[in-house]
């Protein structure tokens, strides 16, 4: 792509003067419109803004591209921004980026998803070249800015003599944008330097690109993995050496990379006679257990958080929707199937859609865990080890009172069979006869009933102890005081957020209320409070600490998890938990205990399972209810952007 031919010079500022990055957008907005780009301009900055909100456009080494897609553009195009002044409070993918240049993409909504990628990706790539930032930079006038813009057309490429080995790599970041390619060219960069072919399939948010061939495959003396989630088709590696590291990696160490992959690579990826094998790493697993696991994890998660989305949409809409007849609490009940009005029968299956949806969120990302350890061979292992953990064994056992063992029961079984799949992909030897036996039906029947026991003798029977051991808790409590009971059921209920303690905890709580021995306010809070705690942590981090702390991924989970919270569907915070389980968790519980120990004391009452905003009239004490709901979520919030805030800086002292 040639950013020159996509706008021109009156879309060139040089010397902004801006406070911060929502002045920068509008000049920016209003200099598009005034060319005549625009239909209108309001509409177009609201999408520019509301785009910020997602994740960062903030890059590195100065720049920032901020972007929207709206139908009032009329041409894609972007303006350019060059600051008087950095500005170090845009949220950048590089912590300690201040950002001093900034291009602002507009796209017409029938380019969505392609125009703006390819400015991103060719922005991205370009800044890797050396003297190229800088020369924009110094550029004196608009016309020389645009003559710098496609600098890399003027290196002269080497040929294939020039190179004495190949590398081939995939580099992949988990939004699929700026690193991926930055790391790509980085790659390539330092192996011309080094005197070693490189070449990178980019795995990003537009697919697949510049793929590589088998026989370019064949050729290549090995192949780099700079990826934070899981490459797809990895079994066309088998048998090459590899190294396997993050996406961000390579910007710092590249030639180290290489030499690495050359001369003392993480391993060899086993070779496979057939095509329908998938290829499993080394016994080191490409990066050690821990380093496997979290990996695992964050691509887990990243196919989870759309279910979640989807399924929380769907419900929320529903709900709403139910409000203004009043029937919120009521809309889950059969007879509106079938019922006389055509929008409560939309809206009763609209709801029963969001909670089926919400039943597939443990299968995606218990399979998608196991994918990221063995590949395709651990799909169908790690999918049954989540509907073990969603409960959906007990729907079709017919057995009613069944309680899941929810996101620990997900990750454990998800982790299990990823690894039992890579162990019998890595050890089970057969003929070439016979080797297309071992995908379709040794890996899949030994994975599949070594879950099936797992989860019958290990984690059922654990989360049922542990149900039992709850409720004699709580009820060896009764009596000690209202404060005392309140902590044990909201930190009961906080702990694993619809899982199996939470389950139990809102048995016994529900059963106190119903015989009117206790109220249920603590309960009731202890669901809202996590979720609208780290909902609000993403949105005022930035604000807090002066950075953003969350990945974009999980800034995504935020917002739906603030606006789950608030209708009451606690797992919108289940991502969080996922990816810090020792952060988050202890927090949820102190966080919980503080809101619902406030609230009792100051005489707050719900006697009601009513925990969502539409329940909140019915509330004896609604000020002291609410005072507690802001102490906890308030606590949630603050603890969780601190304690992630310390991480990243130790983590970049370390660096």
């Amino acid at each position: 792509m040639k950013l020159r031919e996509m706008t021109d010079s009156n879309l060139i500022l040089f010397d902004v003067d801006a406070d911060n990055k929502e002045q920068v957008i509008k000049k920016l907005v209003s200099k598009l419109a005034k060319e005549g780009y625009l239909e209108s301009e309001q509409p177009f900055l609201e999408a520019v803004l509301q785009r910020e909100g997602v994740s960062p456009t903030g890059m590195e080494r100065g720049l920032a591209i901020p972007h929207g897609k709206s139908s009032v553009v009329k041409q894609a195009t972007f303006a350019v921004a060059r600051l008087t002044k950095p500005l170090d409070d845009w949220e950048s993918i590089d912590p300690t980026n201040k950002v001093q240049l900034v291009f602002l993409i507009a796209i017409p909504e029938s380019e969505a998803g392609t125009t703006h990628l390819q400015v991103l990706s060719t922005l991205s790539t370009n800044l890797m070249k050396d003297g190229y930032l800088e020369s924009l930079m110094a550029a004196q006038t608009p016309e020389a800015f645009l003559a710098g813009l496609d600098l890399e057309e003027k290196e002269k490429p080497q040929t294939d003599q020039e190179f004495t080995k190949t590398v081939v790599a995939i580099t992949a970041c988990a939004t699929g944008i700026a690193h991926t390619y930055m790391a790509a060219e980085a790659l390539e960069k330092a192996g011309r330097e080094l005197g070693v072919k490189v070449l990178v399939e980019k795995q990003g948010a537009n697919g697949i690109e510049d793929e590589l061939t088998a026989q370019v495959i064949e050729k290549a003396d090995a192949v780099i993995f700079a990826t934070d989630i899981a490459p797809k088709q990895k079994e066309r590696f088998a048998g090459k050496p590899y190294v396997q590291t993050r996406v961000a990696e390579p910007l710092k160490r590249g030639k180290e990379m290489i030499q690495k992959a050359l001369t003392s690579p993480d391993g060899v990826l086993e070779q496979s006679a057939t095509d329908e094998v998938a290829s499993s790493s080394s016994s080191n697993g490409g990066g050690g257990f821990f380093k496997d696991a979290v990996q695992a994890v964050m691509t887990g998660i990243s196919y989870m958080i759309p279910v979640i989305v989807a399924a929380g949409l769907m419900m929320g809409i529903a709900k709403l929707g139910a409000m203004p007849f009043g029937l919120v609490n009521e809309l889950g009940d059969p007879k509106y199937a079938t019922h006389s009005n055509e929008l409560f029968v939309i809206l009763h299956h609209l709801d029963k859609f969001g909670g089926l949806i919400f039943k597939f969120m443990y299968p995606i990302f218990a399979a998608f865990v196991a994918y990221s350890l063995a590949d395709r061979v651990g799909l169908v292992a790690g999918f049954i080890g989540g509907a073990f953990a969603g409960g959906l064994h007990y729907t079709f056992w017919g057995i009613a009172d069944g309680i899941p063992s929810g996101f620990l029961g997900a990750l454990i079984l998800g982790l299990a069979a990823g690894y039992i799949s890579r162990f019998l992909n890595q050890k089970i030897k057969l003929s070439k006869n016979f080797q297309a036996m071992k995908p379709m039906f040794l890996i899949p029947a030994i994975s599949v009933l070594s879950i099936f026991f797992l989860n019958f003798y290990i984690i059922d029977p654990v989360f049922g102890g542990l149900n039992v051991v709850l409720r004699n808790w709580i009820e060896s409590a009764q009596g000690t005081g209202d404060v005392v009971l309140a902590s044990i059921i909201a930190s009961a209920t906080a702990f694993d957020l619809g899982g199996p303690i939470n389950k139990a905890a809102g048995a016994i709580a529900i059963g106190l209320a119903a015989d009117e021995v206790y109220p249920l306010t603590a309960r009731v809070l202890a669901i809202v409070i996590p979720p609208i705690g780290l909902g609000l942590a993403t949105v005022i981090d930035k604000y807090v600490v002066g950075r953003r702390v969350f990945e974009a991924d999980l800034r995504v989970a935020g917002n739906t998890a603030l606006l789950l919270g608030f209708i009451a569907i606690s797992e919108g915070a289940i991502p969080f938990m996922l990816r810090n389980p020792l952060i988050t968790i202890p927090i949820n519980i102190v966080g919980a205990i503080l809101g619902a120990s406030t609230a009792v004391l100051l005489g707050a009452v719900q006697w009601l399972p009513l925990p969502a905003f539409w329940g909140w009239p019915l509330v004896e004490n609604l000020w002291a209810y609410l005072l507690g709901l802001l102490v906890g979520a308030a606590f949630i919030a603050f603890a969780n952007i601190f304690v992630r805030f310390m991480i990243l800086k130790k983590k970049e002292l370390q660096a």
